[in-house]
């Protein structure tokens, strides 16, 4: 087992988050939460393959894509868990923080590899529901 990150202060740390596997159904969790962001002042940057532009915001294909003046501090995971690895490694080639794996996201050897490269992960946990909870 891992210990879990003090929520609050990583809430309060982040500014920009990767939302792979961004939806641009508003009746999907994913768009919920990505609204909800962008609502509460963090820069948000879609990564899905299927389109150019999500919520007004340029959209990238992949973490891979997205330009290195565009600092990434949380990936926030909307995928089954078995694409998480190819996401965490990303994750890291890119120099993100902290991975976020969403409610239902769980692969406990991605997170462990994650930690071991030294990034923060939360698992299997809403960061909408987080964020109302520690920082609202």
């Amino acid at each position: 087992m891992f210990e879990m990150p003090n929520i609050r202060e990583l809430l309060l740390q982040t500014r920009s988050i990767a939302v792979v596997g961004l939806s641009r159904n508003p009746a999907r969790p994913s768009h919920e939460v990505a609204s909800y962001l962008l609502t509460h002042r963090y820069r948000v940057v879609p990564v899905n393959p299927n389109y150019d532009q999500i919520l007004d915001q340029r959209c990238y294909p992949s973490l891979s894509d997205i330009p290195a003046t565009l600092q990434i501090d949380m990936v926030n995971i909307f995928r089954r868990p078995e694409a998480v690895p190819g996401v965490v490694e990303e994750a890291i080639r890119i120099g993100a923080k902290t991975i976020w794996m969403q409610v239902g996201v769980i692969h406990p050897q991605a997170a462990e590899e994650a930690r071991q490269a030294g990034l923060t992960v939360v698992m299997d946990r809403c960061l909408m529901v987080e964020h109302q909870y520690y920082v609202c």
